[in-house]
């Protein structure tokens, strides 16, 4: 994995945020939006995957889109991103969108590391992910969730779970006693993933 840093180094609050080359193309841009909002200083660690469905999948799964499977290696993804926060005297925010999103929330029940989470149109329809919630425990307080009003009108069965799959995990936080919120966006997956981005971890961060 490579490590691309934004913002002090120094600075007390990490955000976390798995990425491809397709957010490193926006990537300054998000970190310019969250410095906007953000009323602290602040480190971006932008860390760049190998395989995005192999390295960000929770467990194996077979393709909902194109020809690519789920490989399942998010726990040795994780293992490389815990090995960057050991320092307990920072606070570690953890998020990203779309799979990386998914990540972030998985992440957020295996460690207790993370001060919060900035899921931004996360793939929480993702098989087996809502159930995997329900009969875990979070280790995480705050966790923000979004989606693009148009994201659960597809004609992909297995994608047009996401929106009622989002509101029914926003409901299963809130009973777990998280403070959660669920934001709406306009427009569908592809629309302005910096910018969701940006306000998913300007939230965490209030």
């Amino acid at each position: 994995m490579s490590i691309y840093e934004y913002g002090n180094p120094e600075a007390w609050t990490v955000l976390v945020q798995m990425v491809g080359d397709h957010d490193l193309e926006e990537i300054e841009r998000e970190f310019s939006l969250i410095k906007e909002s953000a009323e602290r200083d602040f480190l971006l660690l932008a860390i760049k995957v190998e395989s995005w469905n192999d390295d960000l999948s929770p467990w194996k799964a077979p393709a909902v889109f194109g020809k690519d499977d789920f490989g399942g290696g998010a726990g040795d993804t994780l293992a490389e991103v815990l090995s960057l926060c050991t320092d307990r005297s920072r606070t570690y925010y953890i998020g990203g969108y779309s799979l990386s999103g998914l990540f972030a929330l998985w992440a957020s029940y295996q460690s207790d590391i993370f001060a919060g989470v900035a899921a931004a149109s996360p793939s929480i329809w993702f098989p087996g992910f809502l159930d995997y919630m329900k009969e875990h425990e979070i280790r995480t307080e705050r966790v923000y969730l979004s989606l693009g009003d148009r994201e659960e009108r597809t004609k992909n069965p297995v994608m047009a779970t996401v929106g009622e799959n989002i509101r029914e995990a926003e409901t299963l936080l809130h009973l777990r006693g998280i403070d959660c919120t669920l934001e709406w966006n306009q427009g569908n997956h592809f629309k302005d993933a910096d910018r969701r981005t940006a306000k998913a971890f300007a939230w965490v961060l209030m």
